[in-house]
């Protein structure tokens, strides 16, 4: 055997060890990338500005976990109906929408730990009797956005209402302050910062006591598909990141003058 052909033999092992260790340097190098949903009608949450581009308190509380967990990321406006359905068909990766923790969630999906409280109220006319139970509002018109926490509580507890869906919280304000409709019912950080600050609303006040807890929920969270625990666990721990370092505090004064948990 000639020096030549022992020069081959030793030449292939080293090239395939190389060619090992650049793969490794690339995978290592490689950023993580991440596709995430949220609705993109729903504001101070999620909206989109004059030049179509996402906004919200929900987007930069995302910019912000991808950012913790170095990671790429697209965010990306769905319709909340369809919302839970596109992250089972694996459409994204996890749907960051101030998504109400409810076990009838939990069956489909899996929930980060919670990243802020939901508070829901009915908003009326101005000098509309307190008194918002199911009794006080049988036969009464109550517009809530179709698919939210909101009416799934509706139609269990106020079956004897008149309940009107809508595709946005917005097209059921118009319908109250058009007459349409008696009653609104959703979530009152949503109304106290947007509806209520209008003026459309100077006619209109919230009614009744605070809900929450039980069917409308256990706070919100970021929900992932349940067959993904490494994402869930990435998203736990830089949701314990931007609230040490004071993230999460800072996008909330960005929006709103009070705490959200």
């Amino acid at each position: 055997m000639t020096l030549f052909s022992h020069s081959i033999r030793f030449a292939r092992p080293l090239s395939l060890l190389l060619m090992a260790c650049c793969l490794w340097a690339s995978n290592a190098n490689a950023q993580e990338s991440f596709r995430i949903a949220t609705e993109g009608t729903y504001p101070p949450w999620s909206f989109k500005d004059a030049q179509g581009t996402l906004q919200g308190w929900d987007v930069d509380i995302a910019h912000a976990l991808c950012e913790k967990m170095k990671a790429k990321c697209e965010i990306v406006a769905q319709d909340w109906d369809g919302i839970l359905p596109g992250l089972l068909a694996h459409k994204y990766d996890m749907i960051v929408a101030s998504m109400a923790i409810t076990e009838q969630r939990r069956q489909r999906v899996a929930f980060s730990d919670k990243y802020k409280e939901t508070v829901s109220r009915f908003v009326a006319r101005k000098g509309t009797p307190p008194d918002v139970s199911p009794t006080a509002l049988k036969g009464k018109s109550i517009g809530v956005q179709r698919g939210s926490i909101q009416a799934g509580y509706l139609s269990h507890e106020y079956r004897n209402s008149d309940l009107r869906f809508y595709d946005t919280p917005q097209a059921a304000e118009l319908d109250l302050v058009a007459g349409r409709v008696d009653y609104i019912f959703g979530n009152m950080v949503t109304y106290y910062v947007g509806f209520m600050k209008t003026p459309q609303a100077k006619d209109f006040d919230f009614v009744g006591p605070d809900l929450k807890g039980g069917l409308l929920g256990e706070g919100n969270g970021i929900a992932v598909r349940k067959d993904d625990p490494q994402t869930l666990a990435k998203v736990n721990a830089a949701l314990a990141a931007i609230r040490a370092d004071g993230t999460y505090d800072r996008i909330t004064a960005k929006y709103f003058p009070f705490k959200l948990m």
